[in-house]
């Protein structure tokens, strides 16, 4: 059975979709794009402020679940540049050790919600 994990501390759903869903003991966090759920609106700034916004709503989801970013198995980055891999790659690289980091794919695509730079969605085990 499933069970819906949300917090107040990452921005709500702006469709028919959950921050995350939990089944038995894994996770799947649904893409985390760089609003503030403090303020409701996008992150100011280059890429780098976009994803640490990203990094940031998805700890706050993986708390909701008791879990940490060592629980993340798969990742996947959406761009809407690949010009930028580099710069968000530093940014998602200070929330992994090297050795145990999940995997992950990283894509470039046309347009993401609301034409930010950036979305990373997780799946996470326990």
């Amino acid at each position: 059975m499933k069970k819906i994990i949300t917090t107040s501390n990452a921005p709500g759903p702006i469709g028919p979709y959950n921050q995350a869903i939990l089944i038995k003991n894994t996770l799947y966090i649904s893409g985390q794009t760089p609003i503030d759920p403090a303020t409701g609106k996008l992150v100011e700034g280059d890429v780098k402020d976009e994803a640490k916004q990203c990094m940031k709503n998805l700890g706050a989801i993986l708390e909701a679940a008791d879990m940490t970013f060592e629980n993340v198995v798969k990742t996947s980055i959406f761009l809407k540049d690949m010009h930028q891999f580099s710069q968000v790659n530093e940014v998602y690289g200070g929330y992994f050790n090297a050795e145990t980091a999940p995997a992950r794919e990283t894509v470039e695509v046309a347009n993401l919600p609301m034409f930010v730079n950036v979305e990373i969605s997780m799946i996470a085990v326990k």
